[in-house]
């Protein structure tokens, strides 16, 4: 090899050096490469499912009014290669309705909409893509800050895929020191804007949620777990609000009163998959919940002021009123 990206090579020891600038350049290059598709098909699985099927030539037009497009139309062919390497890759499946004029939609839609990883990763792609074609409006959309910890995730999903426990350094609330002991992590959750794991607590012999930005230090050791085969992580949340599963707190009907202004956000995005509108005037609204009121569902309730009143059940309704009051006489 002479030369290489402009490069002159003269002897052995610089050839050396120009095959291994070669080598990081290529790698950049497939680097740019595979971001650029993987761009372009985040695009095209959130162009489809928002539109709810359009034909090829509709696709075509919102390509070529997209940045990603350069100005050229998009090849039928390379359509369908990126149809084909995003059901490979994100199991998204985008097929052909020729009953309806041979429009292209989203098979498996729901496991975009139910709230899965999957739709969140779609999400999270779709929001990033806009942003950077957006440079110019950078300055004008802000996000929440999300605390440190989140670097941790990598390795806690390294563990959960082989099986192995973590060792932590965590610092408690409810403690003046940290600790270093063994989990067996289970499965990851983000709620308002902070990650935690849920283990398996030898020490303890139950399960326990740990906040990513309270741990301190975390390793991956080579001891196995034995993930329980009947354990379901939805299932462990289901009847929960939050990331709070209190043990000596039963699921039970819960019923609160608002205002008609309250009850628009409430529809608009519900608390929990259980919220049902029993009840409804002009002037306010009643929600039915199946729950467990625990911390969580009570300070989130709280956050609404004077706009609810909880119904039922009494023990509930008692002790958001102890609360209320303890707050006036603060």
């Amino acid at each position: 090899m002479a030369e290489c990206f402009g490069y002159n090579i003269e002897n052995h020891h610089h050839a050396l050096a120009g095959a291994e600038a070669c080598a990081v350049i290529a790698t950049h290059l497939l680097w740019i490469m595979a971001k650029d598709l993987f761009k372009r098909y985040i695009w095209l699985v959130d162009t489809i499912y928002q539109a709810d099927g359009m034909t090829f030539d509709d696709i075509n037009d919102r390509w070529l009014k997209s940045s990603l497009s350069d100005g050229n139309s998009l090849p039928k062919k390379t359509f369908h290669n990126h149809k084909d390497a995003i059901q490979d890759i994100f199991n998204i499946v985008i097929e052909c309705d020729a009953k309806e004029g041979y429009k292209y939609y989203i098979q498996n839609s729901e496991d975009i909409s139910n709230g899965s990883l999957r739709g969140w990763l779609l999400n999270t792609f779709t929001v990033s893509n806009l942003i950077n074609e957006s440079q110019k409006l950078k300055n004008r959309i802000h996000l929440e800050e999300i605390p440190s910890g989140q670097h941790y995730l990598a390795p806690i999903i390294e563990a959960i895929r082989d099986s192995v426990k973590i060792e932590i350094t965590y610092q408690s609330y409810w403690k003046d020191h940290p600790s270093t002991f063994e989990i067996e992590p289970y499965f990851i959750k983000i709620f308002k804007q902070r990650w935690y794991v849920i283990a398996y607590s030898e020490g303890v012999s139950k399960i326990l949620i740990y906040a990513l930005d309270r741990i301190q230090q975390l390793s991956i050791t080579s001891n196995k777990l034995d993930y329980p085969k009947d354990f379901s992580p939805e299932d462990y949340f289901y009847n929960c609000y939050g990331i709070i599963n209190e043990e000596k707190i039963s699921p039970c009907t819960v019923k609160i009163k608002t205002n008609s202004f309250q009850a628009q956000y409430l529809k608009g995005l519900p608390l929990h998959h259980s919220q049902k509108e029993i009840e409804a005037t002009d002037e306010m609204s009643i929600f039915e919940y199946y729950i467990k009121p625990a911390f969580d569902f009570r300070k989130e309730l709280l956050s609404m002021g004077a706009e609810i009143e909880v119904l039922e059940p009494e023990w509930f309704r008692e002790e958001m009123t102890k609360v209320i009051e303890n707050m006036n006489r603060a």
